[in-house]
């Protein structure tokens, strides 16, 4: 019987549709080519194609924007938002109300090799993104006009990527996006409930039960969210709670990247390189205390379905594979 499954981070409904079950395979598309990568502007050697790089892991006798680098940063060509805007000023306010675009925009150019990706990576290649990642959202923090930083990578044409070498993107935000400030709200609701964080029960009960289990450690938990929105669906969590992902160590880094290298390479070798959007959810920079009730956590979701009119007229999703058979799917050797 198909199910409608509660998900208390957003206070929404998803439809399990059991009756039309669909495997993980049944997803699978064709295969497709690479393009050549010596055009790319991402590529060694095309430095001056992009904005000059803002932050760079590079040995110390290479000068910026020239080769040898490990990961690169560099301002969006073209961006979302301008951090040469004048934060808060208002350009119309009556019936409209409208400010101007201040924030920034950057890309994330996460390894020097047109061919590879977090599937075909080694954990520690993945670390250095992520270590950028990180780098980049402490950074911004430090501009009192920016209220957050969403971190996103977008893998494949469906996915959003415009450019095939592998890349992750950030926008930072005057103020906290919809998405979030509901999840801020949502998860501060069960906290004055509960008194626990629900991110750490969700994650002690995924670990008890353990069909939706996708890879653990000492560290970092995957798992396929009870009502997940996409086939596939994964959230990873650190077993800590820790409200912002400015603080997550290391050692939490490195497991991370073990979870993603893992979870990607499945997708990869059994799925044939699906598209997905990854997403970084963490507390704001400032404006209220998230400490006990929030945690910072990843979102991969494969785009192997077609969003479409239920579920931009209603706001609920239509899962056709059930999250215990998505489990299953990662656990499997």
């Amino acid at each position: 019987m198909p199910e409608l499954r509660y998900e208390p981070v957003t206070k929404t409904w998803v439809i399990i549709a059991t009756e039309r079950a669909k495997r993980p395979s049944n997803f699978a598309p064709p295969r497709l080519p690479r393009k050549e990568g010596q055009e790319c502007p991402f590529c060694p050697g095309n430095e001056k194609a992009t904005p000059p790089e803002v932050m760079a892991y590079r040995p110390k006798d290479t000068v910026p924007d020239s080769p040898g680098w490990q990961v690169r940063v560099v301002p969006n060509k073209f961006p979302a938002l301008n951090p040469e805007a004048a934060a808060g000023a208002t350009i119309r306010r009556d019936f409209f109300h409208a400010v101007e675009g201040a924030g920034a925009h950057e890309v994330i150019i996460e390894t020097p090799d047109h061919e590879r990706s977090f599937a075909t990576q080694e954990a520690d290649e993945i670390l250095l993104a992520l270590r950028s990642w990180q780098d980049r959202y402490i950074g911004l923090g430090e501009n009192r006009n920016l209220a957050y930083t969403q971190i996103f990578k977008n893998h494949g044409a469906v996915a959003g990527a415009s450019l095939e070498h592998p890349h992750s993107q950030l926008i930072a935000t005057p103020l906290v996006p919809v998405t979030l400030a509901a999840e801020l709200a949502n998860t501060g609701d069960y906290y004055a409930e509960h008194g626990r964080c629900f991110f750490c029960d969700a994650l002690e009960k995924e670990e008890r039960e353990g069909s939706r289990l996708a890879w653990r450690d000492e560290n970092v938990v995957a798992f396929c969210p009870f009502a997940s929105r996409f086939p596939l669906e994964v959230w990873f969590l650190p077993r800590r709670h820790q409200e912002s992902f400015a603080v997550a160590t290391k050692a939490q880094l490195f497991s991370l990247a073990g979870a993603l290298q893992a979870i990607t390479r499945r997708l990869f070798t059994e799925m044939h390189d699906p598209p997905f959007n990854l997403l970084l959810h963490s507390a704001p920079y400032r404006g209220g205390d998230y400490h006990a009730s929030y945690h910072w956590h990843l979102e991969l979701l494969p785009r192997v379905t077609i969003i479409a009119g239920f579920e931009l007229g209603t706001g609920m999703y239509i899962n056709p594979t059930p999250p215990e058979m998505a489990g299953e799917f990662y656990r499997a050797e």
